[in-house]
């Protein structure tokens, strides 16, 4: 009589090196305190802000207690180990996968998406070339454009090279208001309004922070709406969501600290505008190579341009009531089986790629 197959170990990867470090923890609190534990043998790894991975003792001695007693926040101390032993399968023929819930640099920009790619393990979410690309808002933007994809004005400057004459141009090209980002943070991080040049120095300043490439949007009166993809070579979109911000923009602490921004799902909109959301939706995760899952964000101008292509988000939120699962679930898809459905698909890239991992 033959054995039966051990559960799914799920490799629950946070923390990260990025200053969206507690974030990741929080995310990944929450994560556990909803999954179906019945379906995997669960190992919390995280990764420290020095860059050493360690196995969370704290966290698997809450989860044999329970959920509940899971905290707010996961610790990110432990037991040290080496990434390949992290990711090995201790039992013969368990299935191993790395589920990231990783935001920023180091995290959710190809960097640990490479590392897993080495280690031959399936992995929950985008790729390296989708990783890397996402998380660099110009990079994405230059193919974005290419595609023909629809985004508001913008442009790129690397911090060596901003002087007056760029100031000059932003205020030529664009006008103001304008919104300053680092390329590659998320969780608007370093995000800033300018209003005048005065202000744009100021912004400049506060995302080369984060980054030595800086982008300069345009600002837009404009609804904010966003759908959830998820799939490999068939993605599907959720139904559309509306975000209403607090604050004079969806900033750092309207998401994290205040709280008081509202989700809207479904949005409020015309059913034709729903529909070439998801459209849009679904070419964009395509031409920006995703696969997985991400979150396609576009801003909406009534009356104006329509639908413009903000960014997308390839580890978004992924706490029960963030906007991902929450438009999953309106959508007909509850969080445990979207869990499951992304686990599914981890395995599913991993062993339609199989062929292309094998030396001639």
């Amino acid at each position: 009589m033959s054995e039966p197959t051990p559960p799914i170990r799920l490799v629950v990867l946070y923390g990260g090196q990025s200053a969206e470090h507690d974030v990741s923890r929080v995310s990944a609190a929450s994560l556990l305190k909803a999954i179906d534990l019945s379906r995997y043998e669960i190992d919390p790894i995280a990764i420290g802000t020095d860059g050493i991975w360690r196995r969370s003792d704290e966290t698997i001695a809450a989860l044999a207690k329970g959920q509940t007693a899971l905290p707010p926040s996961l610790d990110a101390t432990g037991t040290g180990l080496a990434p390949q032993s992290a990711l090995a399968a201790p039992l013969p023929g368990q299935q191993v996968v790395v589920l990231p819930v990783l935001h920023g640099p180091r995290g959710e920009d190809g960097t640990v998406q490479g590392l897993l790619e080495l280690a031959d393990v399936p992995y929950v979410g985008c790729g390296v070339l989708g990783s890397a690309l996402n998380m660099d808002k110009t990079a994405a933007k230059v193919v974005a454009g290419a595609a023909g994809l629809p985004q508001v004005r913008h442009l790129t400057v690397r911090d060596s090279a901003v002087d007056d004459a760029f100031v000059a141009r932003v205020a030529d090209d664009l006008g103001f208001p304008v919104f300053v980002k680092p390329a590659n943070m998320g969780s608007s991080v370093g995000v800033t309004r300018a209003d005048d040049e005065s202000t744009l120095r100021a912004a400049l300043t506060t995302a080369a922070g984060f980054d030595e490439w800086l982008l300069v949007e345009e600002g837009v009166e404009a609804r904010e709406l966003e759908v959830g993809v998820i799939g490999y070579q068939r993605p599907k979109a959720s139904v559309v969501g509306e975000i209403v911000p607090t604050h004079e923009f969806y900033d750092y602490e309207d998401k994290y600290v205040d709280g008081n921004a509202t989700m809207v799902i479904p949005a409020n909109i015309p059913d034709d505008v729903a529909t070439e959301a998801r459209r849009l939706a679904v070419e964009a995760f395509e031409v920006l190579r995703c696969d997985g899952l991400a979150r396609v964000d576009f801003f909406y101008e009534e009356g104006g341009r329509g639908l413009l292509l903000n960014e997308i988000n390839t580890l978004p939120g992924f706490t029960p009531f963030s906007m991902f699962p929450s438009l999953w679930a309106a959508t007909g898809l509850p969080y445990d089986e979207l869990v499951a459905e992304l686990v599914r698909l981890a395995i599913e890239r991993h062993e339609h790629r199989a062929p292309h991992r094998r030396q001639r």
